[in-house]
């Protein structure tokens, strides 16, 4: 147990009644499995008899660790607490509610074999409803893949693997841990996706609604940045500012041909001050985006933050 090979994940709010089979099946996997492992579950806050039944598993099966939080933190954090303890070389992550199937963890542990570093379920016949859940997924799914360009058709999935090098050096919070192999493939490392199996909820009831579609809007809003520009914001809060600065200027040199050339009084034009503002604007943006690039590298100076990522190094 000191040197466990696989690391099963799972963040769980008030899942009582489901813990018992999780536990059962969960443990039939993996023996069958038959490599060394670890259950590390966090227990977000719940506020049921779940922590107690986990205690209790704790006890006579000392391969299942528990991380008990002082209030319900979310998912994301779920995430993280696990990333920290985990101490196998690939780290599983399942959700407790028994939609994600124990059975499919030898299928992700061949492609991690096959050399990817991450692998991704793909809930194919998703056991949901369509207008609340499957829906918005799928409006998400598409919208993160085209952004991100890592193509995977289910993002919110939780039934993933991981080489435990790769999680240990992303930092996740707010809601971030959907993005994982959208953030890990900018480092390099290989995603595949796999077909797995959903099941209906049999126990409790989803944490989740459809207003965590908006929430998900943002969130890509934030990966997108941290993607594209994290390291350059002078190319996008400038872009910006010189089209503002550009469009503000042309409006200018138009009233001032108005104003000599033809005669026209344009002190009470509406143009006059959309330009004033575009040129004020753009002198803004441009600031901006200096004072980003002063802070980002302040930032990796001072912590010395690497730009890039070795995969293997041959000396």
């Amino acid at each position: 147990m000191n040197n466990p090979y696989l690391s099963v994940v799972i963040p769980l709010y008030n899942e009582e009644a489901a813990i018992d089979e999780l536990y059962r099946q969960l443990t039939d996997a993996l023996e069958a499995y038959g490599r060394p492992y670890e259950v590390i579950v966090a227990d977000d806050g719940s506020t049921d008899g779940s922590f107690e039944k986990l205690r209790a598993i704790h006890e006579r099966d000392p391969r299942w660790r528990v991380v008990r939080f002082r209030r319900n933190f979310g998912q994301t954090a779920g995430f993280v607490a696990g990333f920290h303890r985990a101490r196998g070389e690939v780290v599983i992550t399942i959700d407790a509610d028994l939609q994600n199937d124990p059975a499919d963890i030898p299928k992700l542990m061949a492609k991690i074999e096959e050399g990817y570093d991450i692998v991704s379920g793909w809930r194919v016949d998703r056991k949901d409803t369509f207008l609340t859940r499957k829906l918005p997924s799928m409006m998400a799914n598409w919208l993160i893949s085209r952004s991100t360009n890592v193509h995977l058709h289910d993002y919110g999935c939780s039934l993933k693997a991981y080489r435990a090098d790769v999680v240990k050096n992303i930092h996740l919070y707010g809601e971030l841990h959907r993005f994982i192999p959208a953030v890990a493939a900018s480092y390099g490392v290989r995603v595949t996706e796999i077909p797995v199996n959903h099941r209906a909820r049999e126990h409790g009831t989803s944490k989740y609604g459809i207003t965590r579609t908006f929430r998900v809007i943002l969130d890509l809003i934030t990966v997108y940045f941290l993607l594209g520009y994290s390291t350059r914001p002078i190319q996008i809060f400038g872009g910006v500012g010189l089209a503002s600065f550009a469009v503000g200027v042309f409006i200018g040199l138009y009233l001032t041909f108005v104003k000599f050339a033809l005669g026209q009084d344009i002190g009470t034009r509406p143009l006059l001050l959309l330009a004033v503002l575009l040129i004020l604007l753009g002198v803004q943006m441009i600031g901006m985006g200096l004072l980003g690039e002063l802070i980002i590298r302040t930032y990796y100076e001072s912590t010395n933050k690497p730009i890039y990522y070795v995969r293997e190094e041959l000396a």
